[in-house]
């Protein structure tokens, strides 16, 4: 599968503007990783540390909190970590959280759909 990107927007979570950005889809990462500086800009504070593992094998201790994010006209509270100023990418529980799929041909995010009983 390529990478491709996306236009998100990032903001604190109780309000205010969102700045728009372009991120990598990461499928690969768990959490949706943003610059410290930019989360710091938006005023995002860290709720906790985890150690966290990166493609080429580092590990490093980041911060992870709680970000606004939009996409496709909605918007939702998602975690994010407090990555390097070069790290732009939008991670698995985000894309779960805005029930999106990755359509790997078009290079596109797509809605999931859901099948099942009613309830």
């Amino acid at each position: 599968m390529s990478l491709f990107s996306v236009t998100i927007g990032v903001g604190n979570p109780e309000g205010g503007d969102l700045i728009e950005i372009s991120a990598v889809v990461d499928t690969g990462a768990h959490h949706t990783m943003l610059p410290q500086s930019l989360l710091e800009q938006l005023h995002v504070q860290p709720i906790m540390e985890r150690n966290i593992g990166f493609a080429d094998g580092n590990r490093r201790v980041l911060g992870i909190g709680q970000a606004r994010i939009s996409h496709g006209g909605y918007e939702m509270t998602c975690p994010v970590i407090f990555g390097p100023d070069e790290k732009y990418l939008l991670g698995a529980t985000t894309l779960e959280i805005f029930s999106l799929s990755v359509d790997p041909v078009n290079h596109t995010l797509v809605p999931v759909e859901f099948v099942g009983r009613p309830f």
